[in-house]
């Protein structure tokens, strides 16, 4: 079945999550609300928003003035690294809860990384699965864990620790795969969710992609969000451009060959942003 703006996923949680998310990775409060509405008007449905980022409560109002249902809205937030404890993980759940006064719960809670060593991810993530008990979250998952992180988290879990992730967030497209941790996840039926699948536009110019781009009509943009929809993710494109916004979502008329698919993938390793999965000293 073609794949849509609407199209979702079905997560091991049990609810839906749309392919495609926008996200607001260090978009200032004072245009946050503006932007995440215009989001919503153009038909995104999912909003990746984070402690961190400072704008959790601006995301929340342009939810609320879309008018959109809340229940055909799928809002995303994180606990921050300095909250990596149970204690401080039930500060931070409560805090994000009421910076998005209105919206009721919270539709995906992850952990942004794993730091507070091997007692505090494991109390954080205690802390997220009494808030999913209690209503106040509907699904659980992490962000940025490496692989030994991911199977501590999952003996504790298989322990009786309670809890099911959901989702894995990293920071991925052809110069940073981890196919790895992306094997791991799947083999579990977690969904994958790519940030900065747009390399911060520091790969516009790469001599594939500009290729691509010409052979389908697209920008180099549209071509990897279409690379990480094919290959089963859920890319997270961030802008505060209204036309770049729009373009971002009109990836859903094309379609990449495997051999165009192939060519995109490539044996580096470059993240653009931080890389907590590969940190040895987490």
């Amino acid at each position: 079945m073609a794949l849509s703006l609407q199209s979702t996923k079905k997560m091991v949680s049990g609810y839906e999550i749309p392919v495609l998310g926008y996200g607001v990775y260090k978009t200032p409060p004072n245009v946050t609300e503006f932007v995440t509405l215009k989001a919503l008007e153009l038909g995104y449905r999912h909003i990746d928003s984070a402690q961190l980022y400072n704008n959790e409560a601006e995301c929340a109002l342009g939810i609320l003035r879309s008018n959109i249902p809340r229940s055909q809205i799928f809002y995303t937030t994180k606990i921050p690294t300095t909250h990596m404890s149970y204690e401080k993980a039930k500060e931070a759940i409560d805090a994000s809860l009421a910076a998005a006064k209105g919206l009721e719960y919270i539709d995906l809670m992850l952990l942004h990384a794993p730091y507070g060593g091997r007692t505090g991810r494991l109390g954080a993530w205690r802390a997220l699965v009494e808030a999913q008990a209690a209503g106040k979250i509907r699904s659980l998952g992490v962000s940025n864990y490496g692989i030994r992180h991911l199977e501590e988290l999952e003996d504790y879990i298989r322990g009786g620790g309670g809890g099911e992730i959901s989702v894995g967030q990293y920071e991925i497209h052809p110069w940073c795969a981890r196919e790895d941790i992306v094997s791991w996840l799947r083999d579990r039926g977690v969904v994958v969710e790519a940030y900065a699948p747009l390399v911060q536009a520091k790969r516009m110019q790469e001599p594939v992609l500009r290729k691509l781009a010409r052979k389908y009509g697209k920008s180099e943009a549209q071509v990897l969000v279409r690379w990480s929809l094919q290959k089963g993710y859920v890319p997270l494109p961030k802008s505060v451009t209204e036309s770049r916004i729009v373009e971002n979502s009109q990836v859903f008329d094309f379609e990449l060959s495997a051999e165009d698919m192939e060519e995109l993938q490539t044996a580096e390793y470059a993240p653009v942003s931080w890389d907590p999965a590969r940190d040895s000293r987490l």
